[in-house]
């Protein structure tokens, strides 16, 4: 069998989670056949996801990791899933932010994606507890000096998590005297009946200080965070005002989001309103 020269690597392992979280586990001779790979390539797939811990591989195949609502991964881990899937949700919630906007970030993956197609909107004021974000601004005003319509980069303090973000009373008092036009939320799962959640408490409190704080919420987190809970729920869907994902979510958590969202915006595809021609 030849190789599948279409597909990166990065892509194959995002279909085989994608199978695996679907089906509730594959055989390597199923996903061969599917991709087009040799065996050999799968297993390397397969090795390389098992590191992650996003699936753990059995004979023949692999299952499903089933993760306690508590557990939350560091900020390197969550950072080798879905990147493509990332950061074309990072390209198309830049596009909803107008130069001279007050706006917040929180931790997370997707928000430092985020972080980086933001740089050159100019005079926006970003306020975030998370260290990683704030480092992406520091790092480009560092490398390029002083520059006109640079971003104002207000970080909170806090005690870190192990996704790099910043909780706790410290960063609830100085939130919650702060307004934002705009708030864009990384999410660890999202639900109908959960809401959003997160497997940190302080997070979790810290999370709903930024939303309170915000006129629009939106949230940017890609397909697989669909139907994930975790620990602590701090905002009901209809908190949201936009979710911005890719195109992996599935048609019925379509239908879903647009019953309890005002918008849904899909990276790389039109809104309803475009598709019309309106």
């Amino acid at each position: 069998m030849s190789e599948n020269q279409n597909l990166l690597a990065e892509q194959r392992r995002s279909l085989i989670l994608d199978e695996v979280r679907r089906r509730g586990g594959v055989r390597v001779n199923e996903l061969t056949r599917k991709l087009g790979v040799s065996d050999m390539t799968v297993r390397r797939d397969l090795d390389a996801l098992a590191r992650q811990g996003v699936l753990e591989k059995v004979h023949g195949g692999a299952v499903p990791v089933v993760e306690a609502s508590t557990h939350e991964p560091g900020f390197e881990a969550k950072s080798g899933l879905e990147l493509t899937a990332k950061e074309d949700i990072a390209r198309a919630a830049a596009r909803l932010v107008a130069p001279g906007a007050a706006i917040a970030l929180s931790g997370g993956t997707t928000t430092y994606a985020l972080a980086h197609q933001l740089l050159d909107v100019p005079d926006l004021t970003v306020v975030t507890n998370s260290v990683r974000v704030a480092d992406v601004f520091h790092a480009a005003q560092r490398t390029s000096g002083p520059r006109q319509g640079a971003a104002t980069v207000v970080l909170t303090g806090g005690v870190r998590t192990p996704s790099d973000s910043l909780v706790g009373p410290v960063a609830d008092q100085a939130i919650a005297a702060l307004h934002f036009d705009l708030l864009f939320l990384g999410v660890h799962g999202i639900s109908v009946e959960a809401g959003l959640s997160t497997p940190n408490l302080a997070e979790a409190e810290t999370n709903r200080r930024l939303v309170q704080s915000a006129r629009r919420v939106v949230v940017v987190a890609d397909h697989t965070k669909w139907g994930k809970v975790g620990l602590s729920s701090f905002a009901a869907l209809e908190r949201i005002d936009t979710l911005v994902t890719d195109a992996g979510l599935p048609d019925e958590a379509r239908g879903v989001v647009a019953e309890h969202l005002r918008r849904l915006v899909v990276a790389g595809e039109p809104e309803p309103d475009e598709a019309a021609g309106i």
